[in-house]
């Protein structure tokens, strides 16, 4: 049996790629984003009573994914890609169905008068421009669960970057900005076979292109640039 998926709104973020995104929903509460419906679906009355819930389930399409083969095992970051796990077991994105799931906080709802209604979120992990194909409510006593097994993750906790950001480089962006910056970039965006002291990366961040390198434990930031791409703020 085949179903056929609707896209029912387009989610924006400060990241026009993959490279930076937090690895996990909620991993970097503070990151803001928006959700703006397609025009058939800008109807207030598909989001009556969402603003009384907390928070929201995102279920959306890893869009930027051109990897067509599927494995039955995959090398999770989290355990240095030195060991294989069934892709079920993983969260890869490269799934037989590419499909995300993500719990974000509902922060407001805006009514504009050229997108209808606008859903402000925080904690998601999506890239700019991510197809969402649904949205439900997040309910306590359903979907929170305490005092259970979560696998390779409970044995192998993920390890933060301390991170310098000089202050000729600080006064570039606002408090928030370099708040979520610093927890985006203590989270190691760097693919996990790679660990060359010397590597300069790039990360594209809102209006700002982003240079850095890594060695042992501690993040530097060496450059950023203004970004030749605008990045509409949600303010």
């Amino acid at each position: 049996m085949t179903m056929k998926l609707t896209q029912i709104a387009v989610f924006h973020s400060p990241f026009p790629t993959k490279f930076g995104i937090p690895r996990q929903s909620g991993v970097v509460p503070q990151l803001s984003g928006w959700i703006e419906f397609l025009p058939e679906y800008r109807n207030a009355d598909y989001i009556r009573g969402i603003d009384e819930f907390d928070y929201l389930w995102l279920l959306w399409g890893f869009s930027a994914n051109t990897h067509q083969t599927v494995s039955a095992t995959v090398r999770p970051p989290l355990l240095g890609g030195n060991k294989t796990m069934g892709v079920f077991a993983t969260r890869s994105p490269y799934r037989p169905s590419p499909i995300g799931l993500s719990s974000v906080r509902l922060l407001r709802v805006e009514q504009s008068l050229d997108k209808g209604p606008v859903l402000y979120v925080a904690g998601a992990d999506l890239m700019d421009g991510t197809p969402i194909y649904d949205i439900k409510p997040y309910l306590e006593y359903a979907d929170s669960h305490t005092g259970i097994r979560s696998g390779f993750t409970d044995t192998n906790q993920w390890q933060k970057l301390e991170v310098l950001i000089p202050e000729r480089f600080r006064t570039m962006f606002s408090a928030d900005e370099l708040l979520v910056l610093e927890q985006v970039l203590s989270q190691d965006p760097r693919p996990h076979y790679h660990h060359d002291p010397a590597r300069v990366y790039g990360m594209p961040f809102g209006n700002h292109d982003i240079r850095f390198r890594v060695e042992s434990q501690l993040l530097t930031v060496v450059d950023v640039e203004k970004s030749t791409e605008s990045f509409r703020q949600n303010d």
